[in-house]
């Protein structure tokens, strides 16, 4: 049914995608699916804020961050299941649907904040932002109670 997976990953927040790998990893397994992993950094290499930068933080940012998403998909996903791990700079929404169609994902797994209607409204919210704009299905999987 499904044969490329997208799961953003916000690796700031203990436990808040656990769930969402999860549950991409159950129907992954099911549909012989790859399932990739996508963490979205802000971009610091806008002229702006890079002048406040070392010339190579950047470089050393993503480099760390893909090191701990690599470690977050070791122990969240199966070693049987195949999946791909990505660290990408930009906004986080359009850079989630931005990736689904580049990678020719048929789902998108979203984890999610528990938030009121108010916090939603004041705040926005990623999830529902991609769930607005994404062209493909999108599961929105709220994180475990910890």
């Amino acid at each position: 049914m499904y044969k490329n997976i997208l799961v953003p990953v916000d690796l700031n927040e203990k436990g808040f995608c656990d769930k969402a790998v999860e549950q991409a990893t159950w129907i992954g397994e099911r549909s012989q699916a790859t399932l990739h992993l996508l963490t979205v950094v802000p971009g610091i290499h806008m002229s702006m804020v890079a002048t406040y930068f070392p010339k190579d933080a950047a470089a050393k940012m993503k480099a760390d961050v893909s090191q701990q998403l690599e470690e977050f998909a070791q122990t969240q996903v199966p070693s049987t299941m195949p999946y791909q791990t990505y660290v990408v700079e930009g906004k986080p929404y359009s850079t989630i649907i931005e990736y689904a169609k580049k990678l020719n994902a048929d789902l998108i797994v979203m984890p999610s904040h528990k938030r009121s209607k108010l916090d939603k409204v004041v705040l926005g919210s990623v999830a529902s932002k991609v769930v607005e704009f994404s062209p493909i299905s999108v599961m929105v999987v709220k994180p475990l109670e910890l």
